[in-house]
């Protein structure tokens, strides 16, 4: 398991996912993946790998580029799971 932590309150649930805002992200934990998805409401999602003390947690983080309409609270914001443990502060 590789822990994060985000210092945010600024919080917006989907779908039982929790989106940071992108700054909230220390950016060196993030290696950029080629992996997509696409989902029919929120649009095309990209993924970064984590990496934490030479740890890496593949595809572990998602983002949305450019989210539908419907979806624009998550603009500029990122998600994660397969066992990251969000840590407060």
């Amino acid at each position: 398991m590789i822990k994060l932590l985000l210092k945010s309150s600024d919080l917006v649930n989907i779908e039982g996912n929790y989106y940071f805002p992108r700054d909230s992200v220390e950016e060196s934990f993030l290696k950029d993946s080629s992996t997509t998805t696409h989902c029919p409401w929120k649009g095309e999602a990209s993924y970064h790998t984590i990496v934490v003390d030479g740890k890496e947690n593949q595809d572990a983080a998602w983002y949305y580029p450019q989210p539908k309409d419907a979806a624009s609270a998550i603009k500029d914001r990122i998600a994660f799971w397969r066992g990251v443990e969000i840590l407060d502060a």
